[in-house]
């Protein structure tokens, strides 16, 4: 039996009123979008609303969440440690586990140390709001990501943007700041692009940063478990290791878990410790969180040949998408972009192909700029040929009926 609701006072029903006017302009523009609900674990195949379709929108490139490895740690840690720790770090929220993921990550990332937090976002809140302060300045690719963007906003130094993956635009901005003569230059880029799906030009970046005495922080939550040796990232990617100063990456999307990090100096990391607020105000994470990431490390290093067939079915999808004759912008990773143009024909191309049996989500406005919509794809390394191909005729079907393909 549902109880029933209080009346609501005049106020409260003025700002659903308001809200309400909000919501139905993006309903006019085409990006008023309800949750999907998944069925069933994340997978290959999930079921929405009583469907099985083929899943194209997980960060899941591994398929690690679901790996016997990983389920077992967790299960083990959940009955050793309880389903919570009870505190923030700072307190009494540190327990050994915590520890020795961070020494795993530091390890596996071959930097001094490490810091975890809730999640990529609150990383990157946490390491950019504490690090910079008034007289600092922070040069940011223009399309990095919103929390980057974020944790610019909430800290006190000048901000300095350059174009997206533009070497002698980047330099120009690092030559402004030196002539302003702050006392700390950081510049930050992703490492992969979450929406395009190119890789930064990161030798470029941190040459020119060092000809200017910056520093430089990269964001590898779409190149952890992708790039580099084992997957450890676009620093690796590029033997870049000693010159990054901060590494940030998630737990959340290819290592299958929940989380984010930092992998830097014991310097950064005590300075965190003491000034991160996302880290001094959230409780530490549960065991069976900590463990199954500690799992997941364990894979990435015994189990090269997942990252061998995501790459794999990467090229077998991106062949497939550019010989139907879709538009699928400068990607170089597993997120592969269909390029549409305006959101509406984003939003029906994501809806003709949940109903060809394909899950694979539109992105409009403001997550992109306008007149840039698209479709953007995620293939896994557990996708099977198969899937991709079923995923292929579904996208041709589709592309044809909406206007995007002749």
């Amino acid at each position: 039996m549902i109880a029933e609701l209080p009346k609501r006072s005049a106020a409260v029903q003025a700002l659903d009123e308001s809200l309400n006017a909000d919501l139905e302009q993006l309903r006019r523009d085409g990006l008023f979008r309800p949750l999907k609900v998944l069925e069933t674990p994340q997978d290959t195949e999930v079921v929405i609303a009583g469907r099985r379709v083929i899943s194209l929108s997980s960060n899941n490139y591994l398929g690690l969440n679901t790996h016997p490895k990983l389920i077992a740690a967790a299960v083990a840690a959940a009955q050793a440690w309880g389903a919570g720790t009870g505190a923030v770090r700072t307190i009494a929220g540190t327990e050994s586990i915590h520890e020795e993921l961070e020494r795993r990550i530091a390890l596996f990332k071959r930097t001094e140390a490490s810091l975890t937090f809730q999640s990529g976002y609150t990383v990157n809140v946490g390491v950019l709001g504490s690090l910079l302060e008034a007289g600092d300045c922070v040069v940011s690719d223009k399309l990095n990501h919103a929390s980057i963007i974020d944790g610019i906003r909430l800290s006190k130094a000048d901000r300095l943007l350059y174009e997206h993956a533009d070497l002698d635009s980047a330099e120009c901005v690092l030559t402004e700041a030196k002539r302003k003569n702050y006392r700390r230059v950081l510049l930050v880029t992703d490492g992969v692009f979450s929406m395009d799906g190119d890789i930064a030009p990161l030798p470029g970046l941190v040459e020119r940063a060092e000809a200017v005495g910056a520093t430089v922080m990269v964001d590898d939550a779409h190149a952890t478990g992708v790039l580099g040796r084992n997957g450890r990232g676009t620093t690796d990617h590029f033997d870049l290791h000693g010159r990054v100063a901060l590494n940030i990456g998630t737990l959340s999307k290819a290592v299958g878990v929940v989380g984010g990090y930092v992998a830097a100096s014991q310097a950064v990391r005590d300075h965190l410790i003491h000034k991160a607020r996302p880290f001094l105000f959230s409780s530490s994470h549960p065991g069976a969180v900590v463990m199954a990431c500690i799992a997941a490390i364990d894979v990435l290093e015994q189990e090269p040949e997942l990252i061998e067939r995501l790459w794999a079915n990467t090229r077998h999808f991106k062949a497939g998408l550019r010989s139907l004759g879709f538009d699928i912008g400068n990607s170089e990773t597993p997120i592969t972009p269909v390029m549409c143009g305006e959101a509406v024909h984003a939003m029906a191309l994501s809806d003709l192909l949940m109903e060809y049996g394909v899950f694979a989500q539109g992105i409009g406005f403001p997550t992109v700029p306008q007149g840039k919509a698209r479709v953007r794809t995620i293939v896994a390394a557990t996708h099977t040929p198969s899937q991709l191909d079923r995923a292929l005729n579904a996208f041709e079907a589709a592309g044809k009926k909406v206007g995007l393909l002749a």
